[in-house]
């Protein structure tokens, strides 16, 4: 029964890999406990729950419940997240951007420094704006001297959370930002279970059916393939011949993954920023950008759908691809090399990335459906419901590729059956 077990913990390497992780993890939640200085986590705690059923429910959710403390990670992961969104959006619009992308890997140097640079900015930024809407809402009374050391203290941590990921990316398992997302919101997972077995008799009976059919869908859209064929020619390499042979590329349904939703939660999390650094835009802000409303969730959609298309076209080129299998001989069978190839290409992907597009948007938007129609509660929905799952499942898929993936190499078999 455990013998998956046996075989994942049996490769050193791995196993050193497996407990880097979970110490870097441990480490990140024992910070989510630690209130920034000068800050009573009882009237904090008090204000989030108050506004529980704003975007500030979601950025409580995606910080690990860090937010409701203010504590030394309470902005979470999102400042990078946005400042990636940001980065690549101008190398796609920036020459100069776009020229280093190309240099290879210190190129991708650079653009990790700018990155970097611009989290660090949205972090201090974002962190003004919650010691402002705290100091003035949840009444902390930090005053000038300790509002500089919250600003400080949130900033810090999140180039802490930086740093603690690329170190799970480089010498633990997975992408170790989605890691991280992925332990901030299995934390917040028995509050939802609570509030779950506390709920109405509909929510405890249909709930489970719900979460199920999500759950399923989620799992059958991230491992959808289209498998397009690639034939070889035979052709000379090195003194000798090289034979040909067929093989298939993959194209997968959602091949952005649960970027898209991360962006666009990342995206939507800096108007309560502004409404707590300029009031007067309050008042147009809790109108049309609070959580569960309806222009929320159409410019939720919206953006998931858009960042679907970027993402997927920053990860797979169509003319960078047919220029590759003409390179070494490849086309696809019944269309000519170049040009025809990579439209053949983009057809395929734009059907590809529209349909898993629609469907990372009909499952983010899905709890605020059953909030309002079902009677579900706000607690379950956020902390068991669609985008949690999305992200979830998402990432414990990519990491299980990953950890079956090193399997291979070192042992030519995987750890499951």
């Amino acid at each position: 029964m455990f013998g998956w077990i046996a075989n994942l913990v049996r490769v050193p390497e791995l196993r050193r890999r497996l407990l880097f992780t979970a110490a870097a993890l441990a480490v990140y939640r024992f910070g989510s406990w630690l209130p920034a200085p000068g800050v009573n986590p009882t009237a904090a705690a008090s204000f989030l729950r108050s506004n529980g059923s704003t975007i500030f429910g979601l950025l409580n959710l995606l910080s690990g419940s860090s937010l409701s403390r203010l504590s030394l990670f309470a902005l979470g992961i999102v400042p990078y997240v946005t400042a990636s969104i940001a980065v690549q959006v101008l190398t796609s619009a920036v020459p100069a951007l776009k020229q280093l992308q190309k240099e290879g890997e210190a190129g991708y140097a650079r653009l990790t420094q700018y990155t970097r640079y611009t989290a660090i900015a949205l972090a201090a930024a974002q962190a003004a704006g919650y010691g402002y809407i705290f100091d003035r809402e949840a009444a902390l009374n930090l005053g000038v001297a300790r509002f500089l050391i919250v600003v400080l203290t949130l900033t810090g941590g999140t180039a802490l959370l930086m740093w603690l990921g690329e170190q799970i990316t480089k010498r633990g398992v997975g992408n170790g930002i989605s890691i991280l997302i992925f332990a901030s919101i299995l934390a917040s997972a028995p509050a939802g279970v609570r509030a779950w077995l506390n709920g109405s008799a509909s929510e405890r009976l249909f709930f489970p059916v719900a979460a199920l059919l999500v759950l399923v869908s989620v799992v059958f859209v991230q491992d959808g393939l289209r498998k397009i064929p690639v034939q070889y020619a035979r052709r000379a390499l090195g003194g000798r011949t090289v034979p040909g042979g067929s093989t298939y590329m993959p194209l997968r349904l959602n091949m952005a993954g649960v970027i898209p939703v991360i962006f666009a939660a990342a995206l939507l999390a800096f108007p309560p920023t502004i409404a707590g650094l300029v009031p007067s835009t309050s008042a147009f802000i809790n109108q049309y950008v609070q959580a569960g409303t309806t222009p929320y969730l159409a410019g939720e959609a919206l953006l998931i759908v858009v960042f679907a298309f970027f993402y997927t076209r920053v990860q797979f080129d169509p003319d960078d691809q047919a220029d590759n299998l003409r390179k070494y001989g490849g086309y696809v069978p019944g269309i000519r090399p170049g040009p025809p190839t990579a439209g053949y290409l983009g057809r395929v992907l734009r059907r590809l990335t529209l349909s898993g597009a629609l469907f990372l948007a009909a499952v983010a938007v899905t709890p605020c459906l059953f909030i309002r129609h079902a009677g579900f509660s706000q607690a379950t929905s956020r902390a068991l419901g669609g985008t949690s799952v999305l992200i979830v499942v998402g990432v414990a898929l990519d990491t299980v590729r990953q950890m079956e993936s090193q399997m291979t190499i070192r042992r030519h078999q995987g750890f499951l059956k």
